[in-house]
């Protein structure tokens, strides 16, 4: 109704006058993460083309701290004015239900704008580890079950959840060993001190090129267009496995129709830009840019799908 008055009464509404003018100054596009992380890296991809789409220059603000929970709780109070906007990863779906209690409602806080991008994670052993084939690893798995340790970036982590879900589906039982960050899992497989991770294609992708690490497959629905040729889990033998991160763009909760679908409209289009899709295949991003209804409810389908992972592993941060 609001978008037919705007229309009919040649734009006299409030809202309208805003959405026209806006962005009338820089927008501030916070980040959970410290700088040179994934998310922050994110962030950065679409910053540059963003701005230049919106007339109005991006400026990232990074605001590390609780897997992501503090950067969410300042865009979550922030005026829903179209001028503060949350890049968002998987802890975006997962926090829910690790964290016993946060300061903001998932789902109820946030406008979501669109799903930028998935980010494949890479599964990856040491070539001392005889197998070339995730067949190959889950037979070896079975015949020595608890003897085969893989890495993570933590507890709750990407790597940790994609991990536990893929022992889940393929019936493997393998001993975690959690390091403090990504860069550190690469170190430890590169030094043989654990034999497989799930980790993210730029942090990975170096070493496999070079040969000191083996790529067995990945975790989005479908191949990566950063590695073409490496399969998905899922057409390995286990239909349906997905366990991806993703850069999401979202908004304080009540920010206009107008101004949520002005930014999306933007984002979609410079998703199909050359320069940007060349930038996400050597970060590792596979684009996506649905509409904010879509990824609303792919935000609500993911919470579900990984709580009921966290209480299995029985996963909780005070």
């Amino acid at each position: 109704m609001l978008r037919a008055l705007c229309v009919v009464c040649g734009c006299v509404a409030p809202s309208c006058l805003f959405a026209q003018n806006y962005p009338a100054k820089p927008i501030r596009m916070v980040v959970g993460f410290a700088p040179g992380g994934g998310t922050d890296v994110s962030a950065r991809a679409i910053m540059q083309p963003l701005g230049d789409g919106l007339g109005q220059r991006i400026i990232v603000d990074n605001r590390p701290g609780a897997d992501g929970v503090v950067g969410s709780e300042i865009v979550a109070k922030a005026p829903p004015d179209g001028y503060t906007l949350l890049m968002v990863n998987l802890g975006h779906t997962v926090n829910p239900s690790l964290y016993k209690k946060l300061p903001y409602d998932t789902l109820k806080d946030f406008a979501p704008i669109t799903l930028v991008a998935m980010i494949a994670n890479l599964l990856v052993v040491h070539p001392s580890l005889p197998v070339k084939s995730v067949p190959e690893l889950v037979r070896l798995a079975k015949t020595k079950p608890g003897a085969i340790s893989y890495a993570s970036g933590g507890y709750g982590s990407s790597a940790h959840l994609a991990f536990e879900l893929f022992k889940e589906t393929a019936h493997i039982d393998l001993v975690h060993v959690p390091y403090k960050s990504g860069g550190l899992v690469a170190s430890a497989l590169l030094a043989g001190e654990v034999a497989v991770s799930f980790n993210t294609i730029p942090s990975l992708l170096p070493y496999v090129k070079a040969g000191r690490l083996r790529a067995l497959g990945v975790s989005t629905p479908q191949r990566s267009m950063s590695v073409p040729d490496v399969p998905t889990i899922a057409e390995l033998g286990y239909p349906g496995f997905s366990a991806s991160g993703l850069a999401g763009l979202v908004a304080p909760a009540g920010t206009p129709v107008e101004t949520i679908d002005r930014i999306h409209a933007v984002i979609v289009k410079l998703l199909k830009q050359q320069d940007v899709l060349e930038r996400f295949v050597m970060l590792g991003l596979d684009p996506v840019g649905d509409t904010p209804a879509e990824f609303y409810q792919f935000i609500k389908s993911d919470m579900d799908k990984w709580s009921k992972l966290i209480r299995k592993l029985k996963l909780t941060i005070q």
